[in-house]
């Protein structure tokens, strides 16, 4: 099972940590996991080389947690409203995309035996 677990500042999403595996395959040839991934560092590559500020980003092999957060995303540390909208937009539409996949797991197999969870947890930028 992944968790996934959204952080939210004032309706502003900032971050993410995702823990665990799906299991839908093996370790290293999951699908899912391998989705995850990519779109963890597309986030990633996006906010440092499209947008040019900082994520904040740690991935831990052994304990299957990957983590990432920016700053930019929040007013009160990233003044350019463009940035700001593109960063926390990227973090919204990630969690959107996991939420509409649980809404129609009968399109998507790999969540219907295996799985992960999300959820949102509004806090203050640490």
């Amino acid at each position: 099972m992944t968790k996934i677990v959204f952080y939210r500042s004032q309706g502003i999403f900032y971050g993410f940590e995702e823990r665990g595996h799906v299991g839908f395959g093996e370790w290293g040839a999951d699908p899912f996991c391998a989705m995850l991934s990519s779109i963890t560092m597309y986030i990633v590559d996006a906010i440092e080389e499209v947008y040019g500020a900082r994520a904040d980003y740690r991935i831990d092999e052994e304990k299957a947690v990957i983590s990432v957060r920016s700053k930019a995303a929040l007013p009160e540390f990233e003044e350019d409203d463009r940035v700001r909208f593109a960063v926390s937009g990227l973090f919204l539409t990630y969690y959107t995309m996991l939420e509409d996949m649980l809404l129609h797991d009968d399109m998507y197999e790999f969540t219907k035996d295996t799985g992960f969870q999300v959820s949102v947890e509004d806090r203050d930028y640490e």
